[in-house]
C-alpha cells in the first residue's frame, strides 16, 4: 500500500500537524484549542489549481518542483513535500521566497504543496 501524507489542521487557530502514523481508535484524535484536528484531503478547497499543484522536471537524477503561486505575507505557499513508500522529505518556505526546490528522483512518489489559504494540492510522479 502506498504511503500517503496525512496532514490535519485546527480549525480555530489555523495550526497544522503532519502525522507519522495515524490513530484508529474510536472518538480519538489531536485536540488543539479544545477540538479535535480536522484531516485535510489533497486538493479539497475550490480554488485555482494551476496556482497550487506542483510541477516538475526531472533531470540527472533529481526532480525539480515548483508551485506558480503568490508567495505574499498573507498568502503564499509554507512547504513543498515529496513521499514515497518509506521516504518524506519538506522544503519550507516564507513569503517572499521563489517557489522551487528539488528532490532526489522518486518514481512512484507523491509530490504535496501546502497553502496557507488553500489547503493541501498533491501530484503523482511517474
Amino acid at each position: 500500500m502506498k504511503k500517503e501524507l496525512i496532514v490535519k489542521k485546527c480549525n480555530s487557530c489555523g495550526a497544522t500537524v503532519k502525522i507519522l502514523k495515524d490513530c484508529n481508535c474510536e472518538n480519538c484524535g489531536i485536540i488543539c484549542c479544545g477540538e479535535k484536528m480536522n484531516e485535510i484531503k489533497p486538493n479539497s478547497v475550490d480554488a485555482a489549481i494551476e496556482k497550487h499543484v506542483p510541477s516538475y522536471e526531472i533531470k540527472d537524477g533529481k526532480i525539480f518542483v515548483k508551485v506558480n503561486h503568490v508567495m505574499d505575507e498573507d498568502h503564499y505557499i509554507e512547504w513543498i513535500s515529496i513521499v514515497s513508500d518509506d521516504k518524506e522529505c519538506t522544503k519550507f518556505f516564507k513569503p517572499g521566497e521563489t517557489c522551487e526546490t528539488h528532490f532526489k528522483y522518486i518514481p512512484g512518489s507523491t509530490l504535496y504543496a501546502y497553502c496557507n489559504k488553500h489547503g493541501l494540492w498533491s501530484k503523482e510522479v511517474e
